[in-house]
Parts: C-alpha cells; structure tokens; sequence
C-alpha cells in the first residue's frame, strides 16, 4: 500500500519517483485517465503495477492536448465524452491508491491546473497521492511560479528535455525533481519505427549535472525499443501503443494492457545487463 513519503528535517532526500528508478531500470507505463471510464481506468492501474510498471503517468483529458498525437488525442475526446472530469479522476485515484504502491505522475496543461486553481490541484495531488506532475506546455523559462506550489505540496515538476534543446540541456537538468523526461523525437507523441535523435548525447549532457534519473519517452513501442532507450537511459516510458490497446480492447484493455507491459518490463530488464 501506498504510504506517504515520511519528511526528514523538511528535506526532501529522495522522492518516491527517484525510488522508482534505485538500483534498476524503471518501466513508464501511460494511460489516458478516464478512457473508455473511470472504472477502467482504475483497473488498468492495477494491472499495469501487477505486470510490472514501475511508476505510472495518468492523462487528465484536455480539449487541446497540444503535446499528442492522434492516439491520445482521440483517448482524451473518448474520456471527455464519457463525462470524464478532472474532479472525477482525483477520487478515482484516489480509490487505487489504496491498492496501487508505484508512483503515481499526473500529465496535464497549463491552462488546467490554473482554471482547476493551482493550489487546490496541489493540495488533491497530496491528498490522492500523486507523486508529481508533467506540463508539457510550461517552458522551463516560466516554471518558476507553479515549480513553488509544487513545491510547497511535495509534488515532483518532472522537467522535459527536447532534441531541440541544446545549450540548455544542463540548465533544465540541473533544476530537475523526480526523473527527467528525455523527449526521444521531435513532434508529438506516438508510435514511431525508428528513432534517430542521438539519445546518447542528450542524456551524457543530463548526466554532467546531476543524478536525477533520466528516462526516455515519445515513439517507443516495441520491447526492442524499449531495452535499447532504456540502455542508453534509466528507463522507457511508453504511452500511445498502450492506448491504442485500450482503444482496440475498451473496458477488456486491463488484460491486454498488463500482457504487454509485461513484456517491455522484461525488455528493460534486460538493458541492465
């Protein structure tokens, strides 16, 4: 079960998140919250921890997911359709969480936390127990006044590193809380065959600044995929080719879903060798 990180002097030593990754390579699992249901959704986080994600990005349905592909855009339309809520999806994981132990990272837009009020989404982040938070949308440049409310929660602001990135790779990486979301491609998210960027370089220059763990997201899908990022990283995170399962499998996602997860954490297990 889920327990709350103890504080040791007010620091914060290690986040639940950089537990994830100690002494191993992390598998990150997505799914779109909310699709095709809540109840779904709840059952997908526990077959996923089961089958061995080892911390878990939950997508809060957004009208314009700027950051995805088609894949999950369509996710988000389906969840919103299905009368999927922000409010909604706080008590749906706030329900799992009494079930599920691996960090738990919500992926969401500027403009939701600020319409939702961002210390009242913090404050429903600690209470459900979410771990941290990705905004794609929020430049590293203007992270400053929502990085004190997370702050102030004891939310991770996990920090995202483009192809495009460049100089400013060791100054987002040195700020960094949780892991940070090495961005494998440039364009949105979504399956892709191969994957070009030179992955290596971007997390050495990671690396240089600090010991957050690194792991890389955006195009991967097959296990092959998922040993050679996470070789080159601390872990994989894979999100459109699990929603393309639940989209194919609607409310019997949750099998499917934990037979794949299955095999990429067995894919990532091998880069440690």
């Amino acid at each position: 079960m889920w327990q709350p990180l103890p504080d040791i002097g007010g620091l914060n030593y290690m986040s639940r998140i950089g537990k994830a990754f100690e002494n191993k390579k992390a598998f990150i699992a997505f799914v779109t919250g909310g699709d095709p249901d809540l109840d779904t959704t709840e059952q997908l986080l526990y077959a996923m921890e089961e089958a061995g994600a080892d911390l878990i990005e939950i997508g809060i349905p957004f009208s314009d997911p700027i950051a995805e592909g088609a894949v999950i855009q369509d996710a988000n339309e389906r969840a919103l359709a299905a009368g999927c809520t922000t409010d909604k999806l706080f008590d749906t994981v706030k329900k799992a969480r009494e079930k599920v132990s691996v960090p738990l990272v919500y992926l969401t837009y500027a403009n939701a936390i600020v319409k939702y009020g961002k210390e009242k989404f913090m404050d429903r982040c600690r209470d459900c127990g979410i771990d941290g938070v990705i905004v794609p949308d929020v430049p590293f440049e203007e992270k400053e006044e929502l990085a004190e409310v997370c702050n102030a929660y004891g939310v991770d602001l996990i920090s995202m590193i483009a192809p495009t990135s460049h100089e400013r790779i060791r100054t987002i990486a040195k700020e960094a809380k949780g892991f940070v979301y090495c961005v494998s491609s440039l364009g949105v998210t979504g399956v892709r065959t191969q994957i070009t960027t030179d992955i290596g370089a971007m997390v050495k220059l990671v690396k240089e600044v600090t010991d957050t763990p690194c792991a890389i997201g955006f195009g991967i899908a097959t296990p092959e995929q998922a040993e050679k990022m996470a070789s080159l990283s601390d872990g994989a995170i894979v999100g459109s080719a699990i929603v393309k399962l639940v989209a194919q499998h609607g409310k019997d996602a949750p099998a499917h879903v934990a037979e794949y997860v299955k095999s990429m954490k067995e894919a990532v297990k091998r880069a440690e060798a």
